[in-house]
């Protein structure tokens, strides 16, 4: 791998930090967080709640995004030069 590209191309202090507390979170947390907000907003449609629906129905989308930002920082970790 070319660590030339790796020192220009860091990861900031804040990322780092985030990376670090989102790697603490089991993966499936977020999958269950996208099916609950889905099971959610299926129920608000049902009972009449048309907006909160698809309000709360728009959650899943990112649950599911920041399971994969899970893994995948779990996977492959910091910058390699952090190691």
């Amino acid at each position: 791998m070319n660590t030339d590209f790796n020192l220009e191309h860091k990861e900031g202090k804040v990322a780092t930090a985030i990376e670090e507390q989102t790697a603490k979170i089991p993966s499936d947390v977020f999958l269950w967080a996208a099916l609950g907000s889905m099971a959610a907003s299926a129920i608000l449609q049902f009972t009449s709640y048309k907006k909160e629906s698809l309000f709360v129905g728009q959650w899943a989308a990112p649950f599911l995004l920041l399971g994969i930002y899970n893994k995948l920082v779990k996977q492959l970790g910091h910058d390699e030069t952090n190691r």
